[in-house]
Formats: C-alpha cells, sequence, structure tokens
C-alpha cells in the first residue's frame, strides 16, 4: 500500500508540472469544443460537385427581429462577401454583394423579392455563414445573373 501512494504522488507530482509548463496564453489561445467549428458546415458545393461556395459576413444590419420568442436570435445580413473555389481549375472568385442593394433592384425590376436576409445567429460561426443558409443569401444575385452558382 506504501508504493502505490507513493506513484499516485509522483504521478500527481509529474501532472502539477506538466500542467505548469503550459503558458496563461497557450490556455487562452485554445478553441473549446463549443466553438470548434468544421470548415465542412461552412462550404456548400454546386449540383455537379464541381464548386465549392463560402459566404462571410461583413455587415449586418442593427435593425431588432420581430418576434424573437417564436424565430430565435436572427441578425439580418446587408453585406457579405461570396468565395467560389472552382474544383477542376483550382481558381477562386471572390466577390462582395450588397444584399440590401441587390434585394430593392430585384423588387424594382422583377417586382419580387425572394431573399430572407434573416439568418439565425447559431448559424453564423467565425463569421461566416453555415452551408444550409447560402441559397437563402444569393438567391436574388442569382435571379440578377450576379452568381452562377
Amino acid at each position: 500500500m506504501g508504493e502505490e501512494d507513493t506513484k499516485t504522488e509522483s504521478v500527481s507530482d509529474n501532472i502539477e508540472s506538466l500542467l505548469e509548463t503550459v503558458s496563461d496564453a497557450e490556455v487562452n489561445s485554445r478553441v473549446s469544443f463549443e466553438e470548434f467549428t468544421d470548415e465542412r458546415a461552412l462550404i456548400s458545393h454546386d449540383a455537379f460537385g464541381k464548386k465549392q461556395m463560402k459566404i462571410k459576413v461583413l455587415e449586418v444590419s442593427d435593425e431588432n427581429p420581430v418576434l424573437k420568442w417564436k424565430f430565435g436570435d436572427r441578425v439580418k445580413v446587408t453585406k457579405i462577401l461570396v468565395t467560389v473555389k472552382h474544383l477542376t481549375t483550382q481558381q477562386v472568385e471572390e466577390a462582395e454583394f450588397d444584399i440590401e442593394e441587390i434585394e430593392r433592384e430585384l423588387a424594382e425590376k422583377r417586382h419580387y423579392s425572394s431573399t430572407n436576409r434573416w439568418i439565425p445567429a447559431e448559424d453564423i460561426k467565425n463569421g461566416y455563414v453555415v452551408g444550409s443558409k447560402h441559397t437563402r443569401l444569393i438567391s436574388d444575385a442569382s435571379a440578377l445573373d450576379y452568381i452562377i452558382f
């Protein structure tokens, strides 16, 4: 029994010495499990699997959402940066879109708008929109042939 106690003490001493070597900066720079976002969740693909798209939120409106109790926390996106990667050629295209302006233009030219710029706050990870919400943000730009995806 005496040997087990000394082994336990030496193991705990080793663990404490290892913990002491890690600086506070390293501990604070680590990403917790809840904050981790898999890159694949932020990417959407075209129908043929030849292109990938990633959308970064550049600007949001300060407008308060209606019916927060029903739809949860949402933000109204006004400007985005769309990055499209062609998988066959590895060519990357980037374009900034003012969704609010495109929505107004489509409503004026075609008398309708299909954009829903209200995105749930939990669907924005590290400044990027989750892939499942890409279509709702680019639908008007696609209707006006600003983007082909």
